[in-house]
């Protein structure tokens, strides 16, 4: 090797250090070496270990869409990619705007206050997320999306026991370019982005993105006469990129900021009022909520410095620093009528910074990395539970704190054995200390943080606990090659996800677990904290090109010993002893263990090629996801091994899909036209079956027409999506008394019987309803 060649890679290493030291200072982008999607059956590029390969040869479960795929497609956030990837929920979580739920293989996190820790890892562009708030992404300036499934945590960032997502964005192009993309449709939707990117001088690059996203609501607040599911976001990217002449060191840092002040969203009683009498609204969209006191706010934005610096032919080391914030409030409306009942103004402030080292390897036989990642962050959960007294302005205040600092080693290595097998070693190291903080008073008057002046009663909780958790979880793999087109494999991987300290509990609600006859410190600290859980997942997976690379598909099978699963759940609570419970409060346990065991296919297929002038083609994908999910144990309140009576939330146990697409050139472009057809089959919303909660199987139709000038200067779409008009429940609330089989109970006069208030809590939130968009793009 030319010797001042070796030398300038070893300064861009010591400059690299130097970077690294310095304050993180943005959000970072696809690392080097990162390609784009390549859109033709077989070829399709991910990163999914850490460096590009064919889509072909990962020996994970991974679902790849590239951005000019989504844009295709008329996707508009990051949950519309659920519909296709198997065994995969991605959804706004209830009573929210912003806030993602997401499950992968029966695993993931429906509450998301502080404290639960989230089993499916979201990633923009290699950054943890450490919490579900402002993790509803929109699709704008994406390079793609990949889905990992299975555990992970050998290869990047924080463990992640369920699967992960990994949003990238686009890098910075070489040379100067504006694009313009604006869409209109449905419901008033309104959507604008401007993107502008130049070079300043042959190292330096500069760019950044602006979006307006703005939609009238698919129905409305009788009460107030808000709208309701209506969306109103202003967000911005940022972005400088530093190349070093040989392009052996970049440095990228990065910005972005979302504001949503969107109406709150508020549910839709699926019963009458228990005391009252108020019949179901015939408009699934409509609600009665009365709360309105805080505002529907969100705020979010971070910082992220990516630096990578290629020391020898063999030899890179990478730095990513980041740093995120955000604060949001909202007004829940349990009950969803217009009298105070059961209402809960919520606010939640998050923040993190993390730093992760990377130290990667790549020769002709070996390939792999180590890692270092440290995450501080804290979380607070401010809730005031209103409900229907005989003194007004009476109120149940939690807040909860959580305070995570975890730093793990990691390091994942695939050696090739011959030109046929290959074998990967990994493991990783994790150290989560977890202290948390929750305080529950009942009080006259909201929390000052919602504009009050409370006048504290009493005091039902003042907890704070702190833990270590620490575990090792390895993982291996065995590859086959019969031939360049054919990957089979077989993997193990252990999952992990910490423990920690239940943030709705109650001190004063423990009980004696010690048998000592007393209730002392000893046991409340058993009553308010929960172990970690762990999981270990087989898998045996085939992947493969067939017919001149004009078809592909990838077929896997997994298993999952799950142990000591964290089961969070709420119940009535009379704090104050006067017979009657005026809020509820959280009971988390490691209560049960489980399996799971299914199947993945995926496939795609050209079925036709330049039939009707070049560029021409005819191909249709696939997928199909099968889980059987089932509790071995489950111990309820009482004691009692329930397993049989519980349900995984948000788990079909089928989700199917289908996309047939034509090509067509037509006025000197290209006509693309597809349409997809998606099924999944009935899902629990909560671990106790629910009859008025759960939604029966349903199916979606959407459709797209895209015309795209030459050298893709200009773009016209339509896009169709839900055309059916389907009504379909994503989430919901339910505070009953319920039977052991997930039965309401009722009273002698055939009354549901309330946990909380006097009317009830059955409320549902919906997917949404058919929408027409026209979008058009343009490109400079």
């Amino acid at each position: 090797m030319n010797r001042n060649l070796l030398t300038a890679r070893w300064a861009s290493g010591v400059l690299l250090v130097a970077t690294i030291i310095q304050p993180a200072m943005a959000q970072d982008g696809p690392q080097e070496g990162q390609g784009a999607a390549v859109e033709s059956a077989g070829d399709i590029v991910v990163t999914a270990r850490r460096r590009a390969e064919n889509l072909l040869d990962v020996p994970v479960a991974v679902t790849a869409y590239s951005g000019s795929e989504l844009e295709a497609r008329g996707a508009i956030d990051i949950t519309d990619i659920a519909a296709t990837t198997p065994n995969v929920t991605l959804e706004n979580s209830r009573g929210t705007n912003s806030t993602l739920t997401a499950f992968i293989r029966g695993t993931g996190q429906q509450d998301p206050v502080s404290g639960f820790e989230g089993g499916v890892g979201i990633y923009i562009d290699d950054v943890y997320l450490n919490r579900p708030q402002a993790a509803i992404l929109d699709i704008y300036d994406v390079e793609r999306i990949e889905v990992l499934r299975g555990p992970q945590g050998t290869l990047y960032g924080r463990n992640s026991i369920g699967g992960a997502v990994k949003y990238v964005t686009r890098r910075l192009p070489d040379q100067f370019e504006l694009k313009l993309r604006a869409a209109y449709g449905s419901y008033d939707q309104a959507d604008g982005i401007v993107t502008v990117s130049a070079p300043i001088g042959n190292q330096l690059r500069v760019g950044g993105s602006v979006a307006r996203l703005s939609r009238g609501g698919f129905g409305h607040n009788l009460t107030n006469g808000l709208e309701n599911y209506n969306k109103d976001i202003w967000a911005g990217r940022g972005t400088v990129e530093f190349a070093s002449p040989d392009d052996h060191m970049l440095i990228r840092i990065s910005g972005d900021y979302t504001r949503d002040k969107s109406d709150p969203r508020n549910g839709h009683r699926v019963i009458p009022g228990v005391f009252s009498g108020t019949p179901v609204l015939s408009d699934v969209y409509d609600t009665r909520a009365g709360a309105n006191n805080p505002r529907q706010n969100l705020t979010a934005y971070g910082l992220t410095m990516t630096a990578s610096a290629e020391l020898t032919d063999a030899v890179t080391i990478r730095s990513i620093s980041a740093w995120r914030k955000d604060s949001s409030t909202s007004p829940i409306d349990f009950d969803a009528l217009p009298a105070i009942d059961a209402d809960g103004p919520i606010a939640y402030r998050n923040e993190q910074v993390s730093q992760e080292f990377q130290l990667l390897y790549d020769t002709s036989r070996l390939h792999g990395l180590i890692g270092f990642y440290y995450l501080d962050a804290d979380s607070e959960t401010f809730l005031d539970l209103l409900v229907f007294t005989t003194l007004p302005n009476l109120n149940s205040a939690t807040e909860s704190l959580a305070k995570t600092r975890t730093w793990s080693v990691f390091g994942d290595f695939t050696f090739d054995l011959s030109d046929q097998f290959a074998l990967s070693l990994g493991g990783r190291y994790t150290s989560d200390h977890r202290v948390g903080q929750n305080l529950r008073q009942n009080r006259l008057g909201t929390s000052a943080i919602f504009g009050g002046n409370p006048i504290v009663l009493s005091t039902s909780s003042n907890f704070r606990g702190e833990r270590t958790f620490r575990k090792f979880t390895p993982r291996a793999s065995l590859t086959y090659k019969p031939t360049p087109d054919h990957t089979l494999y077989v993997s193990y991987a252990k999952g992990f996800k910490g423990g920690g300290f239940d943030p709705r509990g109650a001190s004063t609600a423990a009980r004696d677990f010690n048998d000592n006859g007393v209730v002392d410190a000893e046991d409340v600290f058993e009553f308010m904290s929960f172990d970690p859980e762990t999981v270990d997942s087989y898998e045996v997976g085939w992947k493969a090109s067939l017919f001149d690379r004009r078809m592909r598909f990838a077929l896997a099978g997994f298993y999952a010993d799950y142990k000591d699963v964290q089961i969070p759940g709420a119940v009535g609570f009379d704090s104050d002893g006067d017979g009657s419970n005026e809020t509820f409060i959280g009971i988390t346990t490691n209560a049960a263990q489980a399996r799971f065991k299914g199947l993945e296919f995926e496939t795609s297929a050209l079925l036709a090629r330049d039939f009707a002038g070049s560029g021409s083609a005819v191909n249709v994908s696939g997928s199909l996801g099968y889980i059987d999910a089932k509790f071995l144990r489950f111990i309820d309140a009482r004691g009692v091994d329930v397993a049989e009576l519980r349900r995984f939330q948000n788990t079909p146990k089928w989700t199917l899909s289908g996309q047939l697409g034509i090509d067509l050139p037509v006025a000197s472009g290209m006509l693309h036209g597809s349409t997809t057809v998606s099924y999944r089959s009935k899902t629990t919303q909560l671990e106790t079956p629910s009859p008025l909660l759960d939604q029966p199987k349903y199916g979606l139709l959407d459709a797209s027409l895209v015309w795209s000038s030459k050298n893709d200067r200009y773009s016209i779409g339509l896009h169709a999506k839900n055309i059916t008009d389907k009504r379909y429940i994503t989430s919901g609330y339910q505070i009953l008394f319920t039977a052991p089989d997930g039965t309401p109970l009722r009273d002698a006069q055939g009354r549901l019987r309330p946990q909380v208030g006097r009317e009830g809590v059955a409320t549902a939130f919906y997917g949404n309803p058919r929408q027409i968009l026209v979008t058009f793009g343009a490109k400079f």
